[in-house]
């Protein structure tokens, strides 16, 4: 009998370099007379625990393909091979701490160089092409968190300012709405209009000419507040503290908000798919990286493996775009989300 077994399936079936994943499989043989591993695309993993059905290991970095072959290995024998989805890095050197956003206009994508509250980076937006290539944006907006786009038209939240910018051709600056508190999350409702997440616990409407009223208040958050609108219409906010049980809150169109999932680590950005279905950045079961919480919030389990993921979205082609606090990774996996409609 072969001594590396067999790669059964793969939990979860998605993940970006440095997650950890559960690979299930049959007959691994773990003994301390041979060398045993497993190896993605030929790299060896770091393995977390083994036994004779189930590895914990975390994906290697450098990684060519996004279609990985993982095989298992036992004193010269080898597992034949089966193939899992890892996010292919887009950008680097980033400070990310909400959701990108995509341009309905041209599918790129819109990213940050957030920087600790008051610190003025000499770049902070970035545009990165459908093509791939990254461009930094003259616009300059300090510490820029929460992004936008409301037809085709950016806006970004600045948190130390407590204020919203509206940025234009990349490069103007325009103060749209300001009085925010720690303006973070943002996200527009169907009719176009302006929702912003101040974490110390206060969500804003805002209408035309930056004038705001107090929509709905809940509990503060330890760094930032995470809108989306779902397509149900209602509000979707995550607001992530210290706890391992905090909640993704619903909030009705008169402001009253109810728990719609609660068991997650950390939760930030979130976004939904054309099926109904939540994708959230957070922890759940002390696993790390992006949850799917079904519609309905019935059931919720790990989609994508991943640390310090800050934020998601979709793009028109399909793409799931992951953005850790430092890197974003592209996932081709066929996955449509709302605001692309």
């Amino acid at each position: 009998m072969n001594k590396a077994g067999k790669i059964v399936s793969f939990n979860p079936p998605y993940a970006i370099p440095g997650g950890e994943i559960i690979i299930e499989c049959e007959n691994f043989k773990i003994d301390s007379e041979n060398d045993f591993g497993c190896f993605f695309n030929g790299q060896a993993a770091k393995l977390i625990g083994a036994s004779a059905n189930r590895v914990l290991a975390i994906i290697p970095n450098n990684l060519e393909t996004t279609e990985v072959q993982v095989h298992l290995e036992n004193g010269g024998e080898r597992s034949s091979s089966k193939s899992i989805i890892v996010g292919r890095k887009v950008a680097g050197e980033m400070h990310m701490v909400a959701n990108p956003a995509v341009d309905p206009s041209d599918n790129s994508i819109i990213l940050t160089r957030s920087g600790s509250r008051g610190q003025q980076l000499p770049a902070t937006l970035f545009r990165l092409s459908a093509d791939g290539i990254l461009e930094e944006m003259t616009a300059e907006v300090m510490n820029p968190t929460g992004i936008a786009f409301n037809k085709n038209q950016l806006y970004v939240t600045a948190r130390a300012d407590g204020e919203v910018c509206r940025i234009t051709g990349d490069e103007e600056v325009l103060p749209y709405a300001s009085d925010l508190g720690i303006a973070t999350g943002l996200a527009f409702d169907e009719s176009g209009v302006m929702f912003v997440g101040d974490r110390s616990g206060t969500i804003y409407k805002v209408f035309d000419y930056g004038n705001s009223e107090t929509f709905a208040v809940i509990e503060p958050s330890v760094s930032a507040y995470h809108l989306a609108f779902g397509p149900d219409e209602q509000l979707y906010v995550t607001a992530p503290g210290l706890s391992s049980f905090d909640a993704v809150y619903k909030i009705g169109k008169d402001g009253f908000e109810e728990i719609y999932y609660r068991g997650l680590g950390r939760p930030q950005g979130l976004a939904f798919d054309t099926e109904g279905n939540l994708y959230v950045a957070a922890c759940i079961e002390a696993r790390h990286g992006i949850v799917k919480i079904s519609n309905g919030g019935e059931k919720a389990e790990i989609f994508v493996a991943g640390m310090n993921v800050v934020g998601i979205c979709f793009t028109r082609n399909g793409e799931m775009i992951v953005a850790t606090n430092d890197s974003v990774f592209s996932l081709p996996l066929e996955i449509y989300g709302t605001l692309l409609d």
